[in-house]
């Protein structure tokens, strides 16, 4: 498994290698040095690197790289030397390695994907690159790229990348036309989405200490990385709008790019009272926020690229059993709505947000509650963990039968 992002980062790649073990598979991981998201190498990892070499009986090989930093050059650099570090230390660090097939996780960036198909031609092994984030779209949708050129360069690459993959699997059915957009032959393509995460609000939960009770109000809580695509400042605005309604507050757990210019722009607006933000905390502890929680929010921007998405928080947050309000376009939204698991509001719309929590917060418990039970509901059947796990197991088989040329290619995606 190639990753440029894993244990102690916080990503679901965690749980899958973890599985694959769990189901007598011999796992070995190829990944960098922990320093996601703030752009820091872990105190931890620093202090004893080689309590981070092995999990849960899965031996990780860490390629050094630069830092993400805190500046796009900074996160240039560290995407560049996970890519010559993971070839060339990769490399020699595996040679000893018998594997069946190779699989790559890409939330971002692409780049993950050159050495594991330079891997994947070495030792004659197919390549199954699950993709999570779409470029060179999402550069251009955040503004981290403009030159026309530039983002033409990035397509070339991602078209050598894909063409050079067994199979690519999408994590949104959106997101299949424009896999396919970079792919010669689109009958190696697969939708295959993020699982449910098995996290749940009960009574037996102990509140996050860090957050005030909250006896007669409304909480929203949103929870993950707070970046561009989030559109925290849209969040803001509709906090803004509904300053008056003191029973309202929200609460964002977690951080990233934008986190610090959320922190100061919700001390300028003097929303103190009504945004509250923690920080960033370990997965296990996110029931205990979820238990403050009367709504659990999700937003991206606006932007043909984000409408194609399905973020990985809202297969967790329908888990939940608690109601959702999501500010976004597309496959997201619509995710919500055929659940019939909340409120939905466009992208970007903070005026419609403001109007959806105050919707929400009017509703009776018991209607809030049926919407939690109905998202809870539609995740074990559409996103449940254990039927997409086996889905996982035999499209690797599936790539490794494909690479001996047993299985045709006219397969349905």
């Amino acid at each position: 498994m190639i990753s440029q992002y894993f244990w102690p980062e916080n990503f679901r790649i965690n749980d899958l290698v973890s599985e694959w073990r769990i189901r007598g598979h011999e796992v070995t991981v190829l990944t960098g040095i922990p320093n996601y998201p703030m752009g820091k190498v872990f105190d931890a990892y620093k202090k004893q690197p080689n309590e981070f070499m092995a999990f849960e009986g899965v031996k990780i090989i860490r390629a050094p790289v630069i830092a993400r930093g805190s500046s796009r050059l900074g996160l240039a650099l560290n995407y560049i030397s996970f890519v010559i570090s993971s070839f060339i230390y990769g490399a020699w660090r595996l040679r000893g390695v018998q594997a069946d097939v190779i699989f790559v996780y890409e939330p971002s960036p692409v780049t993950v994907g050159l050495p594991a198909v330079w891997l994947g031609k070495i030792k004659k092994i197919p390549v199954v690159f699950w993709a999570l984030d779409l470029w060179p779209d999402t550069l251009a949708a955040v503004g981290a790229v403009r030159s026309p050129t530039v983002l033409r360069w990035i397509g070339r690459l991602v078209q050598y990348i894909y063409n050079r993959c067994t199979l690519v699997l999408g994590q949104s059915r959106g997101f299949l036309g424009s896999i396919a957009n970079y792919c010669n032959d689109a009958s190696k393509i697969r939708y295959f989405p993020s699982w449910a995460e098995d996290i749940f609000t009960d009574a037996g939960v102990k509140l996050a200490p860090e957050i005030p009770v909250l006896e007669h109000g409304f909480t929203v809580v949103f929870a993950g990385n707070i970046g561009e695509a989030q559109d925290m400042p849209a969040v803001l605005d509709a906090a803004e709008q509904l300053r008056a309604h003191s029973h309202i507050r929200w609460v964002i757990v977690g951080d990233g790019r934008k986190s610090v210019w959320l922190n100061a722009e919700v001390m300028r607006r003097g929303l103190q009272g009504q945004v509250l933000m923690p920080g960033r905390f370990p997965i296990e502890r996110m029931p205990s926020f979820y238990g403050h929680a009367d709504a659990l929010l999700v937003s991206l921007k606006s932007d043909p690229v984000f409408s194609m998405t399905i973020p990985g928080k809202v297969q967790t947050y329908l888990m939940t059993g608690l109601p959702l309000l999501g500010m976004m376009d597309g496959e997201g939204a619509a995710v919500i709505q055929v659940a019939q698991a909340g409120l939905t509001c466009p992208a970007g719309d903070s005026v419609a947000l403001a109007k959806k929590v105050l919707e929400l917060s009017a509703m009776s418990q018991e209607k809030r509650r049926q919407l939690g039970k109905n998202g809870h509901s539609y995740a074990m059947k559409e996103f449940g963990r254990s039927h997409l796990m086996d889905r996982m197991e035999a499209l690797l088989s599936e790539a490794m039968s494909l690479a001996q040329g047993k299985v045709p290619k006219a397969l349905t995606p």
